[in-house]
């Protein structure tokens, strides 16, 4: 902000003072100081829209999300053209919830000022949280032709290229990142994410090169530090790759520690709430969603993929909504979950079934089935004969070893917490097969296990048995499943578009060098 700029028309000096002070503690994280400030510049010009919007940014920041809305929406009244005035309520619409409202209020941006590049960014981070890839692309590439330097559109349309299976293209755009800032460790994740493709022969110097600057800021590091293990992996430079894979993960637990004790106790009382659930007043509600749960990096994405290649099932990929109702519940309750689960009624199951099934609706406009494969809704499978009791669930696994390996070498952009640690990785894991083996027990007719390596050895008949269980005719589209043109929003977006592979295990390439994390996997389950 500065004294000419054209959105401070007609304040007097003694606001626009008051403005760029208040701008100041916003931008320096004084929350109070800021909203007193901007609250004073706005009761000095309520005529004016700029500080109701810089009031509206304040609110914004402490997650006051309606006060925002208000705010935003006044100042529209005095410029309903505003441009950016449209962006900033589309951004507080999507901090609400209100994701529809949000994109409709992008779109309306852009078409009153197509050089706003802020709007043409956010409405495609938006659009491809949505899933809608294909138009986030376009999106994405107006914002990074509006900003060629501007690192976030240019990551993140490498991004949508790769979940739209472009991966050549997303090179080039998380490479053009690169040549702007050599340390962004956004683009170094960016390409070795994309497991099908190499890193370059220069790469292991350039990484060298921005690792030893004392500049570099730790997540960039760890990023980093990612990358130079694939590439010394692929390199088969195994202690190399273990050396760079085991800094990475120390300095991400110190920045995120994950408590076992912590985990211990919540399975435990998982477990114990979710011994006796009421029946279910509507025994077929959510027949059209089918649960993939299990570890990440387990194969979870491949068995997705084969079922969105049915004409039945649309893949919706990582969904966060089953969370985020159990969440909301909790909060309605004042009272954490698990600990609510013994006093829900068979109705309040049924409301958070609907409500599940509401915030899902978007997913089953084309087909009438959709998956939900977040992983971490395993830890809620117990509540699903209650809340979702049609549902299939589908649990996935893998050789243990090559999923806890995996999971300590995979630079996650939404980071689970224990896969920093080798220790906490076993513990997880038998956490996890020890769960979902008591509640199989009690739901043995919609919990389902299916094997990575199963699949592997006999791809047509353990293909028909996973359509099977979910309640699908079978349909020779699915054994084609790497042919389906759909984004995929994970780590193994470029794994999936390939034909079957036996090859793809990489941890018995390092021999001893994984005997520790082996002995680990190997002990009882400490629950």
């Amino acid at each position: 902000m500065s004294a000419s700029d054209p959105r401070l028309a007609g304040l007097a000096p003694e606001v626009v003072a008051t403005l760029h002070a208040g701008a100041r503690a916003l931008r320096d994280g004084r929350l109070p100081q800021a909203l007193a400030l901007l609250a004073d510049a706005q009761r000095q010009a309520p005529q004016h829209p700029e500080p109701l919007r810089y009031l509206a940014l304040a609110q914004l920041q402490g997650r006051r999300t309606e006060a925002a809305v208000a705010l935003l929406r006044q100042a529209l009244g005095l410029a309903p053209g505003d441009a950016l005035l449209h962006s900033d309520l589309a951004a507080a619409l999507a901090a609400s919830g209100d994701a529809e409202a949000a994109l409709a209020g992008w779109r309306h941006a852009v078409a009153l000022d197509p050089t706003l590049m802020s709007a043409w960014f956010n409405l495609g981070r938006n659009l491809q949280q949505q899933g809608d890839t294909a138009e986030a692309i376009i999106a994405l590439e107006r914002a990074c032709a509006l900003a060629p330097q501007a690192l976030p559109p240019r990551v993140l349309l490498g991004d949508a290229l790769v979940h739209a299976g472009r991966f050549a293209e997303a090179a080039g755009h998380y490479r053009a990142a690169l040549a702007v800032h050599p340390a962004c460790g956004d683009a170094w994740r960016g390409l070795s994410n994309i497991k099908t493709l190499p890193l370059e022969s220069g790469d292991a110097a350039r990484l060298q090169i921005q690792l030893a600057r004392p500049d570099v800021t730790a997540s960039d590091r760890i990023a980093m530090l990612y990358a130079l293990g694939k590439l010394e992996e692929d390199r088969g430079r195994h202690a190399e790759a273990l050396a760079a894979f085991s800094a990475a993960n120390a300095q991400q637990k110190a920045l995120t520690p994950w408590s076992a004790d912590a985990f211990r106790a919540y399975m435990q009382q998982a477990l114990a709430a979710t011994a006796t659930l009421p029946a279910p007043l509507d025994p077929r509600l959510g027949e059209e969603v089918i649960f993939i749960v299990g570890l990440p990096r387990s194969g979870s994405t491949l068995f997705e993929q084969i079922l969105a290649a049915h004409p039945q099932v649309e893949g919706a990929s990582e969904l966060p909504d089953l969370g985020i109702v159990i969440q909301q519940e909790s909060r309605r309750r004042g009272v954490p979950y698990p600990q609510w689960v013994a006093q829900a009624s068979a109705e309040d199951w049924h409301r958070l079934g609907r409500e599940y099934l509401a915030r899902t609706a978007r997913w089953r406009q084309r087909r009438p089935r959709h998956t939900d494969k977040q992983p971490d809704n395993w830890k809620h499978a117990g509540i699903l004969r209650a809340m979702l009791p049609g549902a299939t669930i589908i649990e996935t696994r893998r050789d243990p070893l090559e999923t806890a390996w995996s999971c300590f070498k995979q630079p996650f952009y939404s980071q689970p917490h224990f896969a920093n640690d080798m220790a906490d990785i076993a513990l997880y894991m038998q956490g996890c097969a020890h769960a979902m083996q008591q509640w199989r027990a009690r739901d043995p007719a919609r919990i389902r296990l299916h094997v990575y390596e199963d699949l592997l050895a006999a791809p047509e008949a353990r293909i028909r048995v996973l359509l099977a269980d979910c309640g699908l005719p079978f349909d020779p589209a699915c054994l084609d499943f790497h042919r389906a043109g759909r984004s995929v929003r994970t780590a193994s977006a470029a794994q999936v578009r390939q034909p079957l592979r036996a090859d793809t295990a990489r941890a018995l390439a390092y021999g001893l060098l994984l005997e520790p994390l082996l002995a680990l996997l190997q002990l009882p389950p400490p629950l």
